[in-house]
């Protein structure tokens, strides 16, 4: 076996990049402005990648579906010095549970080699079923539901109705909410945070067992970077959910009838990832200010060691402000 003297592990830069993130939006928990909320994050983070040394290209950016203020598809991040790095990014992702002050708004932003990171074109939404890593190879997105969820109980050692299921709260997911409980499982509905969802579904010890239902093709993408560390499975169908987006998917050479696996959406393990939380939940506690700074909560991921770090960090605003653009108060 050859041996390598131990490489940078991008993540742990990353992590600075979702902590401003987290810092600059949480200013705007609860004060019903997601555009706001978001474009505090986008313009924190865009400035943190700025002393980032790599040549990063924004494969999964944010804006488009929720017109919101965009890290866009094609920018350049970083300082062009460094590994030529595919970037996904999602300022806030919840960023109406972040406008409302609900749970589970994070931060997340994950790094890739350059051409490894499945581009979604004009798919928005995707259809995906994502379980921990006893359950992988058990699993198939296209089977009945009552079935998948059989097989997932077997492999982590659970009966179905010891099963916890994160589903979407959308009117979209009506008879896929009634086949779960029908099945016997339990849900959690969550009206937002897909990425969290599938985090939360292949982290040990959580709340959630499985992840069901379709949500955003980008955030899909996203999450799969940290479930290939996590060594969990996820597997995706395209699912446009209007007649123009299908269209438009079609039109593009995309096959809605294909099984997107994990390798496909993301086809290196040498990946990056980090997520802070903004708004607090119940796998990430978010930002808690203390008069003279503030507290946050990250996961960091690498994924050519399979380093899973939880890092919990002090921010002296005094400090910070003296050498900072970013404004945190």
């Amino acid at each position: 076996m050859i041996q390598e003297v131990p490489g940078r592990n991008l993540a742990l830069d990353l992590v600075r990049v979702t902590e401003a993130a987290a810092l600059a939006s949480s200013r705007w928990l609860g004060r019903g402005n997601k555009i706001e909320g978001d474009k505090a994050a986008v313009d924190a983070m865009r400035l943190s990648f700025n002393v980032l040394d790599i040549k990063g290209t924004v494969v999964i950016g944010e804006g488009e579906k929720d017109e919101a203020p965009m890290l866009f598809k094609g920018e350049k991040l970083g300082t062009g010095k460094g590994p030529e790095m595919d970037v996904a990014v999602d300022p806030v992702e919840g960023t109406r549970l972040l406008a409302f002050g609900r749970p589970n708004a994070i931060a997340v932003v994950s790094l890739a080699p350059k051409g490894t990171m499945y581009d979604p074109g004009p798919a928005y939404y995707m259809k995906k079923l994502v379980v921990p890593y006893q359950a992988k190879y058990h699993v198939d997105i296209k089977r009945p539901v009552a079935e998948n969820l059989r097989k997932v109980a077997k492999a982590i050692g659970k009966s179905v109705d010891d099963l916890v299921v994160f589903v979407l709260d959308k009117p979209r997911h009506e008879k896929l909410i009634h086949d779960i409980r029908k099945a016997g499982a339990r849900i959690q509905l969550h009206t937002d945070g897909d990425v969290a969802g599938a985090l939360m579904a292949v982290t040990p010890g959580g709340d959630v067992d499985v992840m069901m239902g379709t949500g955003g093709t980008p955030e899909g993408v996203l999450a799969a970077t940290a479930i290939r560390v996590m060594g969990g499975e996820m597997q995706g169908m395209l699912d446009p959910q209007s007649e123009d987006e299908k269209k438009a998917v079609i039109d593009a050479g995309y096959n809605l009838n294909h099984v997107l696996t994990l390798e496909e959406l993301v086809k290196n393990d040498d990946v990056f990832f980090a997520a802070t939380g903004i708004s607090g939940g119940t796998f990430l506690k978010g930002v808690q200010f203390t008069g003279e700074g503030a507290l946050t909560s990250s996961m960091v991921m690498r994924g050519r060691t399979g380093t899973f770090r939880r890092i919990e960090a002090l921010h002296s605003f005094d400090k910070l402000m003296r050498i900072s653009a970013i404004k945190y108060r």
